[in-house]
């Protein structure tokens, strides 16, 4: 941490100093080295007080260590300096959900998800809630906005497809599964589900 300390000692604290540390920060946060990059993390946000980043990241390390309370306290001050942060959101709704706060963790991954319709975390945080709530519409519309812009993503494809059964669109579903093993003849769950699907659209027919 020679390079950090050194940085402290400056006096001013320009802002090129608060970059070094949240880089520095999110380095050791990948490498699994939290204590390091607490003490960035920390130091950094007395740089910049009104930054988000720092915040952030002290919110995925308490995370990290299921210090669930601790990583709500700190995405609530990412989000409350940066309320365009879709970062911010998608980690306070991870705490949330961690916390069985499901409705408050949906409200938070759907904020997210406005601000950022890319966010793959928040579109599978967003889906693992909908399943306790049994709402789906709105996790299918950005299921479907992400798709228009990744086509050939089979993973959330596959989602998708499991959305569209519990929603009873069991013709979408067989589509999607159809459109996934297009790209991947391979897929073992997309057989297995679109099985499942053709099955209960056979029954339906019957009915």
């Amino acid at each position: 941490m020679e390079i950090v300390k050194n940085i402290n000692d400056e006096k001013g604290y320009p802002m090129q100093h608060y970059e070094v540390l949240q880089d520095l920060g999110d380095c050791f946060a990948c490498v699994g080295n939290f204590v390091s990059a607490q003490d960035c993390y920390e130091q950094a946000a007395s740089l910049g007080p009104d930054e988000a980043g720092p915040y952030i990241g002290l919110g995925v390390i308490a995370l990290q260590k299921d210090l669930l309370d601790d990583a709500e306290s700190a995405f609530k001050i990412a989000v409350r300096l940066d309320k365009n942060s879709s970062k911010a959101y998608a980690g306070l709704a991870m705490a949330l959900q961690r916390k069985g706060s499901h409705s408050q963790s949906f409200d938070m991954y759907l904020k997210s998800l406005e601000l950022d319709s890319d966010n793959l975390a928040s579109l599978l945080g967003l889906f693992q809630t909908s399943c306790y709530m049994g709402s789906f519409s709105k996790v299918i519309f950005y299921l479907e906005t992400y798709l228009n812009m990744h086509p050939a993503d089979t993973s959330v494809m596959f989602t998708l497809a499991a959305l569209y059964m519990k929603d009873n669109r069991l013709r979408d579903a067989k589509q999607t599964l159809q459109n996934i093993l297009a790209l991947d003849g391979s897929n073992a769950d997309a057989v297995k589900l679109l099985e499942e699907v053709e099955h209960q659209l056979a029954a339906a027919c019957q009915v």
